[in-house]
């Protein structure tokens, strides 16, 4: 390391966990980021000021203005542009280390593409907001061999585990054998605060540097999780499950492709109408609906248009998000005659 590198991280390096050898093996790494909301943003923030050589992340959303309680990468002006968080995010971490190879990716993480957006990566993370896709990553890494750690937070709650395939139980085990370690519900019905997020997101970047950093005897190889609000924490040991689908049958139902018609987002009445391999050119769009929808705001990564009382948001791969029901077939609807169908 250059003496500029040695005094930049000079604080982690002086950790014994880590040292200078622990932080030549993270300037090498590389981490994927699934989803960039309030776990996912912490956790990239974390893993750019650690010197993480490269991270990715992947976020299908924008930004608004009720991500900015939690989701701490963002701003005002980021929700004034709805800039995707993708987009958002790869701008401010690039400004937070310019060291790191910060790449933020506009896409809905699926069975089609899944694995082309997770392979050569050293080790994924968790920060989606749905447990279809959460399965659909534990089924990717098992059959890339990968490491990934599974990551959840709502209300004051939350939950992490570091699944190693072959070492660990993963998240098949977890929460198909019915263990009820799982959280239910949505932001949008209890609501979720800030100080448990960014637990989480601690605890899940902690591990993800123990094995970045070839320290994975430290890794904990339990389940933790905590009641924030009521300072409850628990720890447990999830054994694996000997007839599980994913490790041990190697049955990747998720990604071979499950059904998919809707998606309700955290912190919004909404469902995303799913187009995948449909490019759209949104100037044409803007152009093609004129003045038949109100207030049609536009940037080179999104168009987003009221029919009240919903709004669309439309992306140029082809998806939307319709605000304002969580009716599919309102929402198709809606896709089919403003976009096409």
């Amino acid at each position: 390391m250059t003496d500029a590198l040695d005094e930049k991280y000079s604080r982690q390096i002086l950790f014994a966990g880590i040292g200078r050898g622990g932080q030549t093996r993270l300037l090498a790494s590389s981490v994927v980021i699934v989803g960039c909301g309030a776990i996912g943003a912490a956790a990239a923030n974390l893993l750019v000021r650690a010197g993480v050589g490269r991270v990715r992340v992947i976020d299908r959303d924008f930004v608004e203005p009720s991500n900015l309680q939690r989701q701490t990468l963002f701003d005002e002006a980021d929700a004034d542009a709805a800039l995707p968080k993708a987009i958002a995010a790869e701008r401010k971490l690039r400004s937070i280390n310019s060291e790191v190879a910060v790449e933020g990716i506009i896409a809905d993480v699926d069975s089609a593409n899944v694995i082309e957006l997770l392979q050569g990566f050293n080790i994924i993370l968790d920060g989606t907001d749905n447990f279809e896709t959460r399965f659909l990553l534990n089924d990717a890494a098992m059959q890339l061999d990968k490491p990934w750690i599974y990551a959840a937070a709502l209300a004051s709650y939350g939950v992490t585990m570091t699944i190693r395939p072959s070492h660990t139980a993963c998240l098949a085990c977890l929460l198909e054998s019915g263990s009820g370690h799982g959280i239910d519900g949505t932001c949008d019905t209890v609501g979720v605060i800030g100080p448990v997020v960014n637990l989480i997101a601690s605890i899940q970047v902690a591990e993800a540097m123990k094995f970045l950093a070839g320290q994975e005897k430290a890794l904990h190889g339990r389940l933790i999780s905590c009641e924030l609000w009521g300072g409850r924490f628990q720890s447990i040991t999830v054994e694996r499950n000997p007839e599980c689908r994913a490790c041990v049958r190697r049955d990747f139902t998720y990604l071979r492709g499950k059904a998919q018609a809707r998606v309700t987002m955290c912190g919004r009445d909404s469902v995303q109408i799913h187009e995948h391999g449909r490019k759209l050119d949104l100037a044409a769009l803007r152009e093609r609906l004129g003045g038949s929808v109100p207030d049609i705001r536009h940037n080179e990564f999104l168009l987003r248009f009221r029919v009240p009382p919903h709004e669309m948001t439309v992306f140029a791969d082809g998806r939307a998000v319709v605000k304002g029901t969580q009716d599919a077939a309102v929402a198709r609807s809606l896709y089919a005659r403003y976009i096409g169908s």
